[in-house]
């Protein structure tokens, strides 16, 4: 056997980082069955999907980094757009890089093919993607949300630290990983720097 083949479970910052699929209790429910879906067909998303609980407190970005020294660069944040053209709605979310914003007025809103996107209410973020707020997750939304992921994830040992579902734990996960998820479109430019 060459361990040295194996996948490696990734780890960062001082926190305690477990096999995701081993530790459902810390992933929403439609994210723990994702990744049971996902497992079947990747075999990374067993081995290389990881999850560690944390102070919901601690949940949003800043803190969370602060707290734990994470890097800011592996920080993903997953915000929900619709976008709208007469009566048609279209719902992605965006994944960037926790130091930009998602381009939403001007990329988003054309790759929507709508007039107008704006934010999903957070009322509605949570109740349909089943998710709490400040943990949700590109990692099992409906079916027939886009989703959206920045160019800069697939870049070669690039890190993912998203949101679980849930507000008490985070995922991480190979960006290269990230791009490969079942339904993912990469995006050249999705997340444009904060002005």
């Amino acid at each position: 056997m060459n361990d040295a083949a194996a996948p490696l479970l990734p780890t960062l910052g001082d926190l305690a980082w477990e096999p995701a699929l081993g530790r459902s209790d810390l992933l929403a429910d439609p994210v723990a069955a994702a990744l049971t879906a996902w497992s079947g067909v990747d075999e990374r998303a067993t081995t290389s999907i990881a999850v560690a609980e944390i102070d919901p407190d601690h949940a949003d970005t800043a803190t969370l980094n602060e707290v734990h020294g994470l890097p800011a660069a592996a920080s993903a944040n997953c915000v929900l757009v619709a976008g709208r053209r007469g009566q048609a709605e279209r719902v992605a979310a965006c994944v960037v890089p926790a130091t930009t914003q998602a381009d939403v007025n001007s990329l988003v809103r054309r790759m929507l093919d709508a007039r107008k996107a704006s934010f999903l209410p957070t009322d509605r973020a949570t109740t349909e993607s089943g998710m709490q707020y400040g943990g949700i997750t590109p990692v099992g939304l409906p079916a027939d949300w886009r989703v959206l992921v920045d160019a800069r994830f697939a870049a070669p040992g690039s890190l993912a630290l998203m949101g679980s579902g849930l507000r008490r734990s985070k995922l991480l996960m190979p960006g290269p990983l990230l791009c490969a998820m079942p339904g993912v479109e990469v995006v050249e430019g999705l997340g444009v720097d904060r002005v």
